[in-house]
C-alpha cells in the first residue's frame, strides 16, 4: 500500500518499478524491480550487494544511463524514496564499482570518482525471477527512450548542465531543442510554445518566488510552476544545447498520471493541464471566498460583465488569467417559454470547430404531393446540430418552395412510412447516415386534413408462381397525399392514385414494345389518346374514372401490412387521419406508368468504413471563428435547466465575444470521433500571421486593441494512430522564426509556417498600431 497523488491517495502497488540496470566494467545489463517507496539510499547497496555480489568495502555509484550516454552528475543518494527521486519505470541506470587493484575505471577508460557503499539496515525486496540473473537478461526488451527524471531539488542540474549560465558567449537564448524521451514529442512541441510566449519568459526568468501558491488544494503545492520556471531557464540560457526534460517530465506523471509513460498524448490537452496547473500553483488568491453567481435579470450587458469578471477574479488571480483569459457572452433561450439567460464566463483558449465538422451533407427526395412533378432528390448542407426545421428551410430553398407550399418529412423503411418528422424542433442527429429521407411537398390548406399514404406492390413471375402462386412484394417509395373530404369512397381513392400516378406516365416518344405494344402503350389506348384534340390525357381520364369501375387494383390494410381488405369503387372508409393503401402493379398499370421513378431512393449520406484522407478545400480562420460562433441548439445530453419552467429545456446557444486576452490561443478542432469511425481532418486553415483583426467579433468596446500577431504554433503531422508534434515560434527580439523538432532547431521563412499541420496557434496582442500599420488588413496577410 502506497500514497499518491496531491492527497495522498492510498493505493496498492502492483507493479513494482523496473530499472535496467548497466555493470560500466563490462556492459552486462540486470533488470530489478523494487518498490517506489524503497529509500533512495539503499539503492546502491541492494544493487552491488544483493545483484553483483560485491563487497562492504568496495565503493560505487550509479548514474543516469539515457540513451547510452552517462550524465554529467551521479544520482542523488539522499534520503529521498525513488517515487520522490522521480525514477521512471524502465529506465536506465549506470553502475560503477572500484575494481580489486584500487583503480576504479568504467568501461571507456576514464577514472571514476567513488563513494563508499553503505550495508543496508534494512530489507529490500528484489522481484522479478531470471530477469534478475547477472549479465544480459533473455527475453526482455526495453523502451529506447526510457526518459525519466531523478531525486533532486528544482535548483540542481540533472539535465546535463551545471549552471543556467552556460550558453556560449555570442549565443542567443531561446534556441535549446528538447530531447525526445520516448513519445514525448507532444510534450515538447507544447513547452517549446509556452516557452516562447514573452510574457511567460519574462515572468520565469525573474523572481517569482513569492506568488508561489503552496496552499492551494487545487494546485500542486507550487512543484508544477516551479519545475516550468527550472525548465524554462534552461532553455533560455542553454545556448543551442539540446535538455531532456526528465524532472518536468516526472512532476508531470507525478500531478497527471495519463501523461505519465511514454504513450503518445495530444499537446493541445496538454496544454490545457499546464495552464491550468500553473494558474493554481501561482495563484495569487489562498483563501477563496464563496460567490453566489446572479441572473442577468435584463441588466445592461456591461453590468453583468463586469459584476461576473470581479467575482471570477476574486478567486482567479493569477499570471495566467493577467495574460491568457478572456470572457464570452453565452445566451440560452428556452424553446417553449422563451426565457433568456445570458452569462459571462472566462475562457483560456478557444476550440475552434472546423466548418467541415459542424456541418452536414443530407440527401433528401422531395415528392409532389398533388402529382404535378417528379420526385427530385436534392442535398442539402447545414449544421450537424440543427433539427428538422432548419432541414426544412434548406430544402424549401434548394426546391424552390412556394410561399402557400409546405414540406412533410419522413422516413422510409421497408418501402412504406416508418416514421413522420413533424416535430419541428426535432434533432437531425437522430436521422442517421445510412437511411432514407423523402420530403412531401404539398398546399399549406391541405394541411391537417386526411393523409393518404399509398404503398406499391407487384408480383414476380415465375415458372413456379403459376403452380403455387407468389408472395407479392412491396418496392420503391411510398406516396402520400391529404384528402379533403370526410366521407370517402373506393373512387375517391381511386381519382388520389391516378393524380399520384399521372407524373410517371410513359412518354409516346418510347421505343416500339413487343407483342402488339406501341411506343409501350397498347393500341387501344393510343387510340383513345389520339382522338382527345390536344387535350389533357390526365384530365380526360379523371373525367372518365366517375363513370366505369376502379383503374387500379386496390387494398385497404393497417400500419404493419397485416391484414388487406380489397377497394371497390362503392366501398366507404372510415375516417381517420392516416389511410393506408395497397396499390398492386398488374402488366397493364406497368405499361401506362413507370416505377422507376419511385425506386432506388438515395440514403442520406453515402459513407464507407474508412474514411478516404483528401486534401479538402482550404478554409480561413474567421470561417471557423463564425462557426464558433453560430447559434446551435443544446445536445440531448447537455439539456439546460430552464429557471421559468422548472424543467430541463434543449435550449439554443449563442456564444459571443466580449473580452480578450493579450495572448489568445485557437485550438482547431481536427480530430472528429464518431460511433465507428475515428478521422483526423488535414484541411488547410489559412490564418494569418500579421494583423489578425477581431474587431468585428466583438460584442463591446473596451478600448484594446483588437488586433494580434502570430508567435507560435503547435503542428501535428500524420493521423489518430500516433503522428508526430513539432513547434514554430518567433524569436521576438530577433523577429526570426524558428523550426523545433525535439532536439533540432533550425531556422524557416515565415512563409513556410503555414501549413495543414497547424493545430494549435498562439496569437499575441499589438499593443498600439500606426495608421500605416492599421490600414493593413488581416486579410491581405492570408495570400
Amino acid at each position: 500500500m502506497i500514497s499518491e497523488g496531491i492527497v495522498n491517495e492510498k493505493r496498492v502497488e502492483v507493479f513494482l518499478l523496473c530499472l535496467k540496470l548497466i555493470d560500466s566494467r563490462d556492459n552486462s545489463q540486470t533488470v530489478i524491480r523494487l518498490s517506489k517507496k524503497n529509500l533512495f539510499n539503499k539503492l546502491i547497496h541492494s544493487i552491488a550487494c544483493a545483484v553483483l555480489h560485491l563487497l562492504f568495502t568496495w565503493k560505487a555509484r550509479i548514474w543516469d544511463y539515457f540513451n547510452k550516454q552517462r550524465s554529467t552528475s551521479p544520482l542523488d543518494v539522499s534520503d529521498q524514496t525513488l517515487d520522490d527521486a522521480m525514477l521512471q519505470m524502465d529506465q536506465d541506470i549506470l553502475l560503477e564499482v572500484q575494481v580489486d587493484n584500487g583503480i576504479s575505471m568504467d568501461s571507456t577508460g576514464n577514472d571514476l570518482a567513488l563513494v563508499p557503499i553503505e550495508p543496508s539496515r534494512s530489507s529490500l525486496t528484489i522481484a522479478g525471477g531470471p530477469a534478475l540473473s547477472n549479465g544480459h537478461t533473455t527475453g526482455y526488451r526495453f523502451n529506447q527512450y526510457p526518459g525519466s527524471s531523478f531525486g533532486s531539488t528544482f535548483m540542481d542540474m540533472d539535465d546535463g548542465y551545471d549552471s543556467y549560465n552556460t550558453a556560449k558567449k555570442g549565443e542567443k537564448g531561446g534556441l535549446a531543442g528538447l530531447q525526445n524521451l520516448g513519445n514525448t514529442c507532444f510534450m515538447n512541441s507544447a513547452l517549446q510554445c509556452l516557452v516562447h510566449t514573452p510574457d511567460l519568459a519574462q515572468y520565469f526568468l525573474g523572481d517569482y518566488s513569492d506568488e508561489i501558491n503552496t496552499e492551494n488544494p487545487l494546485g500542486m503545492h507550487g512543484e508544477l510552476a516551479l519545475a516550468f520556471g527550472d525548465l524554462l531557464r534552461k532553455l533560455w540560457s542553454s545556448g543551442r544545447a539540446a535538455v531532456a526534460p526528465r524532472a518536468f517530465k516526472g512532476k508531470l506523471a507525478r500531478f497527471a498520471p495519463q501523461f505519465s509513460g511514454y504513450n503518445q498524448h495530444d499537446s493541445q490537452e496538454l496544454l490545457a493541464f499546464l495552464l491550468d496547473g500553473l494558474h493554481e500553483d501561482l495563484n495569487r488568491v489562498k483563501q477563496k471566498p464563496y460567490i453566489e453567481m446572479k441572473d442577468s435579470g435584463g441588466r445592461p450587458d456591461e453590468e453583468v460583465a463586469n459584476e461576473c469578471w470581479k467575482n471570477h477574479k476574486a478567486r482567479n488571480d493569477s499570471l495566467i488569467v493577467d495574460v491568457f483569459q478572456g470572457q464570452y457572452k453565452s445566451t440560452l433561450v428556452c424553446p417553449v417559454c422563451s426565457k433568456v439567460s445570458i452569462t459571462f464566463d472566462p475562457f483560456m483558449y478557444l476550440t475552434l470547430p472546423l466548418p467541415s465538422t459542424v456541418t452536414r451533407t443530407m440527401t433528401v427526395t422531395v415528392f409532389y404531393a398533388n402529382g404535378s412533378g417528379l420526385p427530385m432528390p436534392f442535398t442539402v448542407t447545414l449544421m450537424k446540430h440543427g433539427c428538422c426545421k432548419d432541414l426544412i428551410l434548406a430544402l424549401s430553398t434548394a426546391c424552390c418552395l412556394k410561399i402557400d407550399e409546405g414540406l412533410l418529412l419522413a422516413e422510409v423503411y421497408n418501402h412504406q412510412i416508418f416514421r413522420f418528422f413533424e416535430n419541428p424542433a426535432e434533432l437531425i442527429s437522430s436521422i442517421k447516415d445510412d437511411e432514407h429521407i423523402v420530403a412531401y411537398r404539398f398546399d399549406r390548406k391541405q394541411g391537417g386534413k386526411i393523409k393518404l399514404e399509398i404503398v406499391n406492390r407487384w408480383q414476380e413471375k415465375s415458372a413456379s408462381d403459376y403452380l403455387k402462386g407468389s408472395e407479392r412484394k412491396l418496392f420503391g417509395a411510398p406516396l402520400v397525399t391529404y384528402l379533403e373530404e370526410e366521407h370517402l369512397s373506393g373512387a375517391d381513392i381511386d381519382i388520389a392514385v391516378s393524380k399520384l400516378l399521372s407524373p410517371l406516365r410513359r412518354t409516346y416518344s418510347s421505343a416500339k414494345a413487343h407483342g402488339g405494344k406501341e411506343n409501350g402503350f397498347l393500341p387501344e389506348v393510343i387510340d383513345e389518346l389520339s382522338n382527345s384534340h390536344n387535350e389533357s390525357v390526365e384530365t380526360a381520364e379523371l373525367e372518365d374514372l366517375c363513370s366505369r369501375e376502379l383503374s387500379f387494383q386496390l387494398s385497404l390494410t393497417d400500419e404493419r401490412i397485416s391484414s388487406c381488405k380489397p377497394i371497390q369503387k362503392d366501398s366507404i372508409l372510415k375516417p381517420g387521419k392516416h389511410i393506408k393503401v395497397l396499390l398492386d402493379w398488374t402488366d397493364e398499370v406497368h405499361e401506362l406508368y413507370d416505377p422507376s421513378y419511385i425506386k432506388d431512393l438515395p440514403v442520406v449520406h453515402k459513407t464507407g468504413f474508412t474514411v478516404k484522407k483528401t486534401r479538402q478545400e482550404a478554409i480561413s480562420l474567421f470561417s471557423c471563428l463564425d462557426a464558433f460562433l453560430t447559434e446551435e441548439p443544446l445536445g440531448p445530453d447537455d439539456m439546460w435547466y430552464c429557471p421559468q419552467c422548472k424543467e430541463h429545456r434543449q435550449a439554443t446557444k449563442k456564444l459571443d465575444l466580449w473580452m480578450l486576452p493579450d495572448v489568445l490561443v485557437f485550438h482547431l478542432k481536427r480530430f472528429s470521433y464518431s460511433r465507428y469511425l475515428k478521422n483526423k481532418l488535414d484541411t488547410f486553415v489559412n490564418f494569418p500571421i500579421l494583423n489578425l483583426d477581431l474587431s468585428k467579433y466583438m460584442k463591446s468596446k473596451d478600448g484594446e486593441s483588437y488586433v494580434y500577431d502570430l508567435f507560435a504554433i503547435s503542428n501535428h503531422y500524420g493521423g489518430l494512430g500516433g503522428g508526430h508534434y513539432t513547434a514554430y515560434a518567433k524569436l521576438i527580439d530577433e523577429n526570426r522564426w524558428y523550426h523545433f523538432d525535439d532536439s533540432h532547431v533550425s531556422p524557416v521563412s515565415e512563409g513556410d509556417i503555414k501549413t495543414s499541420a497547424a493545430y494549435v496557434l498562439f496569437y499575441r496582442r499589438v499593443k498600439s498600431k500606426t495608421k500605416a500599420e492599421m490600414a493593413e488588413t488581416s486579410q491581405g496577410h492570408c495570400c
